[in-house]
C-alpha cells in the first residue's frame, strides 16, 4: 500500500497500453440520457489504451471511471468493455482510475446515467481494444485480419492453427492506429459470456476480510485529524468562544475559527459555500472529539432559528386555501370537469424532510504543499468537487489533484460536496495533511435533507368510475421562481398525460436549510402521493387498484411540449414521449400476476397493495403483503417488484441487490422525518432517525422484464412503488389510509 493510502499497483509487472489524453466524453449524454435510452446515439470519442492494460501473464486491468459508493459501477463499466474485449472475468482486475475527464470522459456516480451513458461507449472501447489486438496478430502472422478471430483473451487464426495470448500482443497493439469506435464491431448478444451473467463485486472480497477500502481508510504519513463544531441552526457563526483553552488540550495542533461563505436566505442553492463552525485539528480524531465537547461557544444563529417544523406546517396549510402562486402545467378545464363529476375526492398529503444517513459518515483527506492539492474524495461528483474547492482556495482546478475512493453509500448525499471543501480549507490552513471526518450527529443534522412538502389533490370520476379529472397543488419550500434543491416538480410527474383534464400548481414557503438530491430525487415522495391517491379513487370507484391503473394508462397522452428544464434537479429528461405507457403497464400486469393479486382474499389485519413508477427511464412496480395487529404494529411478509430497464440486466446478481435495497430503503423513509425547532434539528442518530432492522425485512422476489431498449440504470427507479404499495396494503388490512408520514403520525409503526 502506497501513502495515498490505497492499493499501489506494480507497474512493471505488465506491459501498459500507453494513455493518450484524446478526447472525452461529451457532457451532453448526461443532459439528454434519453436520447440513449430511447436508441444508440453516437459514441464519444474515448481512446481504449486508457482504459485497458494487459501483462504478460494475460491478466487484463480494466479502469473503473465511475466513482463507487455500493451502487456496483467498478462491477459493471469494466464488464461492459471486457465483454467485447473477450476476455473471460477471472483474468480481469479493476483499478480506480484518478479524476482526469480529458481522457475517461465524465466521472460521476448518480441519476442512475452510469448505465445510459456507458452502454455504449463502455462496449466500443473494449470492441476497438478487441480490434487492435486481432491488427497486432494479424502483422505478426501475415495473415488477413478478417481471418482472425478471439476468445478468453487469445486471438485465433483457425487456417493456420496459429493462437497468441493478448499478454504476447499487448507491446504491439499499443503501437497500432486506434479504430473510430464508431466503426468497430460489436457482438451479437447471443454471444454475451460476461454481461447478462452474475458477477461478484470486485471489493467483495477485500470488504468482508476487513480491508481498507473506503475513504474513511485513507492513511497518509504525518496526518492529522479535523472534526467541525457547527451551530446548532443552519448557518449561524461563531461570535466567540473559548479557543485558547482548546488549544492547550491534549494532543490538540490547530483550533481555526470558520466564517463560512453562506449568505442565509429563504432560498438556499445546490452548493452554498461551508458552513460557519470551529475545526480542531489533532493528532488523532479522538483527541480531536475530546477537545470539541469542552468548546463553549456563543453563537449567533441568525434568521434560521426562527424556523419550526409546526410553522412549516401551519403555512403550507394557508397556502393551500390560497391560490397557487405557479401553473406548471395545465390542460383541459379541470373545474368544469371536477364540477361535472359523479364523484369527487380530496385529500391532502403530507411527507416529511429525512436525512440520507450513508453509512460512512461524510470525510475525506487532503494535503496542501507548494500550492497544490492533493485530495482523497469519496465525491459522486468529484469534478465539482474539485472545482468547488479551486474556487473556495482561490488556486486553479488544474492544481488539484483527485483521487477518487469508495464511499460507505451515497445516496444522492455526495452529489454535494460541502464536506469536501472543508477538509480542503482546513489543509491550507495546516502543513500536514488531514483527515477530516464527521460523526453521526453531524452527519444528521447538518444533512442537505430531502425537502419535505404537502400536497392538495382532488379527483373526479364519472358514473363509470372513470378518472375524469385530477388537481395537484404541491406546497414546496423556495423563494419565487428559485425552489429548494430536491423539492422541484415537472410537469410530466405521473400520472400527467392521462386523466382527461389536468392542472399542478406549486406555492413556496421559505426555507433558510441546505437541501438536496435523495435516492429518485422527488420521485421518492411523489410516486407515495400520486400512487395512493390513484389507490383511493380506485376504493372510490368500487374498481380493483390495478385494473383502474391499467385502464387510466391506456387513455390517449395528452399533447404538451416541454421547456427541457431540470424542475427536479436529478437530471431525469423530460418530455412527452419519455414515459412509455405499454412499458408502465407491462410491469404492472407481471407483478399482478407474480404476486397472485387476482387471487387475494381478504383476511382482517392483512392486505395487499400495489403501486408503480417510471423515473430515471426505469419502470417498476410492487406488491406488497402486509400484517398489522390491533396495536398498528406493521409486518411487511413479502414484496414482488418486477422492473423494465430495458433490454440487458448487465449484472443479474447486482440488480437484484440494487432492487432489494431500494425496497428497504423505501421501507426505511416510511419510518423516518427530519424536524426543527427553533432552528435546529431534533433528530441525532439512528435511534430518533432509525433504519430497517433486519428482523424487519421482508422476502422479497425480483424479477426482470425484458424490452427491447438500451439498458438503463435502476438505482433510482426500484425505491419510490415501495411506500405508496406499503401504504395501500395497509389500507387493505385496516380500512385506514395513510396520508401523512412517518407512519407513526398515522397510528402505526414497524413490528
Amino acid at each position: 500500500m502506497n501513502r495515498s493510502g490505497v492499493l499501489e499497483m506494480n507497474r512493471r509487472s505488465f506491459l501498459q497500453l500507453s494513455v493518450l489524453a484524446g478526447g472525452g466524453l461529451a457532457l451532453g449524454l448526461y443532459e439528454h440520457p434519453k436520447a440513449i435510452a430511447q436508441g444508440p446515439g453516437k459514441p464519444p470519442d474515448l481512446d481504449p489504451r486508457a482504459f485497458i492494460r494487459i501483462g504478460t501473464d494475460g491478466v487484463v486491468t480494466i479502469m473503473a471511471r465511475a466513482s463507487e459508493s455500493g451502487q456496483g459501477m467498478r462491477n459493471m463499466l469494466p464488464m461492459l468493455i471486457a465483454e467485447e474485449l473477450d476476455v473471460d472475468w477471472k483474468d480481469v482486475r479493476v483499478q480506480q482510475a484518478e479524476l482526469n475527464e480529458k481522457i475517461y470522459g465524465t466521472q460521476f456516480s448518480g441519476g442512475s446515467a452510469n448505465t445510459p451513458m456507458g452502454w455504449e461507449p463502455m462496449r466500443r472501447v473494449g470492441a476497438a481494444g478487441r480490434e487492435m489486438l486481432i491488427a497486432a496478430a494479424a502483422q505478426t502472422w501475415g495473415v488477413p485480419e478478417a481471418e482472425c478471430t478471439t476468445k478468453s483473451g487469445r486471438v485465433l487464426h483457425a487456417a493456420s492453427g496459429k493462437s497468441a495470448g493478448y499478454g504476447e500482443l499487448a507491446a504491439k497493439a499499443a503501437s497500432l492506429p486506434v479504430p473510430a469506435l464508431s466503426s468497430v464491431k460489436l457482438k451479437d448478444p447471443k454471444d454475451y459470456r460476461i454481461i447478462g451473467h452474475s458477477q461478484t463485486s470486485v471489493d467483495t472480497p477485500a470488504i468482508v476480510t476487513g480491508k481498507p477500502q473506503f475513504a474513511i481508510d485513507i492513511q497518509l504519513p504525518g496526518m492529522l485529524y479535523a472534526s467541525i463544531e457547527k451551530a446548532p441552526v443552519f448557518a449561524g457563526k461563531v461570535k466567540s468562544a473559548n479557543v485558547d483553552v482548546i488549544k492547550a488540550l491534549p494532543g490538540v495542533r490547530h483550533v481555526l475559527v470558520i466564517d463560512g461563505g453562506i449568505a442565509p436566505g429563504p432560498f438556499t442553492p445546490w452548493e452554498p459555500g461551508m458552513e460557519p463552525g470551529i475545526a480542531i485539528v489533532a493528532d488523532t480524531w479522538w483527541q480531536a472529539q475530546t477537545a470539541r465537547k469542552q468548546l463553549n461557544v456563543d453563537w449567533d444563529l441568525g434568521r434560521a432559528v426562527s424556523q419550526t417544523s409546526e410553522g412549516f406546517t401551519k403555512r403550507a396549510e394557508e397556502l393551500l386555501q390560497a391560490p397557487p402562486a405557479k401553473t406548471v402545467r395545465k390542460y383541459g378545464d379541470v373545474d368544469s370537469a371536477l364540477k361535472s363529476s359523479a364523484k369527487v375526492v380530496e385529500a391532502t398529503y403530507q411527507y416529511p424532510f429525512i436525512a440520507h444517513v450513508t453509512m460512512e459518515p461524510q470525510g475525506a483527506t487532503a494535503h496542501w504543499k507548494d500550492g497544490k492539492l492533493e485530495m482523497w474524495s469519496s465525491s459522486t461528483l468529484p469534478a465539482n468537487g474539485r472545482d468547488l474547492v479551486a474556487k473556495t482556495l482561490g488556486i486553479h482546478a488544474s492544481d488539484i489533484t483527485t483521487h477518487m475512493v469508495r464511499a460507505g453509500g451515497s445516496f444522492g448525499r455526495r452529489l454535494q460536496n460541502d464536506w469536501l471543501v472543508e477538509t480542503a480549507w482546513i489543509a491550507k490552513q495546516v502543513d500536514a495533511p488531514v483527515k477530516l471526518l464527521w460523526s453521526r450527529e453531524d452527519d444528521v443534522a447538518h444533512d442537505p435533507f430531502r425537502p419535505g412538502g404537502t400536497v392538495g389533490l382532488k379527483g373526479g370520476l364519472d358514473a363509470q368510475g372513470k378518472v375524469t379529472a385530477w388537481r395537484h397543488h404541491l406546497i414546496t419550500f423556495g423563494e419565487g421562481n428559485e425552489i429548494a434543491s430536491g423539492g422541484g416538480i415537472g410537469g410530466d410527474s405521473y400520472p400527467a398525460d392521462f386523466p382527461p383534464a389536468y392542472a399542478l400548481y406549486t406555492s413556496v414557503q421559505p426555507l433558510t436549510l441546505r437541501t438536496g438530491a435523495m435516492r429518485a430525487p422527488g420521485d421518492n415522495a411523489y410516486c407515495w402521493v400520486a400512487q395512493s391517491f390513484l389507490d383511493e379513487l380506485a376504493h372510490e370507484a368500487g374498481r380493483d387498484p390495478l385494473e383502474f391503473q391499467l385502464d387510466l394508462l391506456s387513455n390517449k397522452k395528452a399533447p404538451w411540449k416541454s421547456d427541457g428544464g431540470d424542475a427536479v434537479g436529478d437530471h431525469e429528461p423530460t418530455g412527452p414521449s419519455v414515459l412509455i405507457p405499454e412499458r408502465f403497464k407491462g410491469v404492472l400486469t407481471m407483478v399482478a400476476e407474480k404476486a397472485g393479486w387476482a387471487q387475494r382474499t381478504k383476511v382482517p389485519g392483512r392486505g395487499m397493495g400495489i403501486a408503480a413508477w417510471f423515473c430515471h427511464l426505469g419502470y417498476f412496480a410492487e406488491v406488497a403483503d402486509v400484517t398489522v395487529d390491533a396495536d398498528g404494529r406493521v409486518t411487511v411478509n413479502h414484496v414482488w417488484a418486477v422492473g423494465d430497464v430495458g433490454s440487458q440486466i448487465i449484472n443479474p446478481q447486482a440488480a437484484d441487490s440494487m432492487a432489494q435495497g431500494g425496497i428497504i430503503e423505501g421501507m426505511g423513509h416510511l419510518g423516518q422525518e427530519i424536524t426543527l425547532a427553533d432552528g435546529k434539528v431534533e433528530q441525532s442518530n439512528f435511534h430518533n432517525h432509525p433504519l430497517m432492522r433486519m428482523r424487519q425485512a421482508p422476502k422479497i422476489d425480483v424479477y426482470w422484464r425484458k424490452t427491447d431498449y438500451a439498458p438503463t440504470g435502476l438505482g433510482e427507479p426500484t425505491l419510490p412503488p415501495t411506500l405508496p404499495a406499503v401504504c395501500n396494503a395497509i389500507f387493505a388490512a385496516t380500512g385506514k389510509r395513510i396520508r401523512t408520514l412517518p407512519l407513526k403520525k398515522s397510528g402505526f409503526s414497524w413490528a
